[in-house]
């Protein structure tokens, strides 16, 4: 996924688990650092990139704290279903 995309906005970001924001922020962290670099030296072509990554940091980093204080609950994995659901068969039926 590339960072500084509609790929982490905050709807989709919702959905990550943490692991995946954290190796999210990584790769964004990485990306803010050559940016640095290669506009030091004079060979960043597109300014406004380094703009967009910090924001895709922030909403990283806005999420995570979210969580931290219980205003979001990580995603959770959808609940199996038992055999007897899964045939349309309720419990009573079996008797």
């Amino acid at each position: 996924m590339a960072v500084g995309t509609k790929d982490l906005a905050s709807d989709n970001l919702r959905g990550f688990g943490d692991d995946r924001l954290v190796e999210e922020l990584r790769k964004a962290k990485e990306e803010l650092f050559n940016l640095r670099f290669q506009s030091a030296t004079g060979q960043l072509d597109s300014h406004g990139r380094l703009r967009a990554v910090k924001r895709d940091i922030a909403r990283i980093y806005t999420e995570m704290r979210e969580r931290e204080l219980g205003i979001r609950r990580p995603p959770t994995r959808p609940r199996r279903r038992r055999r007897h659901e899964r045939a349309g068969e309720g419990r009573a039926g079996r008797g």
